[in-house]
């Protein structure tokens, strides 16, 4: 019987700039290259490990599923900000879905 795959969700907070060649090259072996930008992996030992080391620099979150570009997108949006109760001319009464 094999366990469901879950996977870490590393997202770069602070830049390496000034930092030793070992942590930028953790973060390099990670695929973090520039800030807030967000990898999945598989929870294993090797990248915890890897995660552990740089601990100071990421946001790490524990996820079932890595989501795919479009996914990632679709989070970033923001909302609207606003909402339309009725239309312009709409009687009083009336909601959007009856106009």
């Amino acid at each position: 019987m094999s366990t469901p795959t879950r996977f870490f969700r590393i997202t770069l907070l602070r830049s390496a700039i000034g930092l030793p060649t070992r942590s930028t090259g953790v973060l390099k072996a990670l695929g973090l290259h520039r800030r807030l930008r967000t990898v999945y992996h598989p929870v294993t030992p090797d990248v915890a490990g890897q995660v552990f080391a740089v601990k100071e620099l990421v946001d790490v979150q524990e996820v079932d599923r890595a989501l795919s570009d479009k996914e990632m997108k679709e989070l970033r949006q923001p909302d609207t900000g606003f909402y339309v109760e009725r239309r312009a001319g709409a009687k009083q009464g009336e909601t959007v879905e009856e106009a």
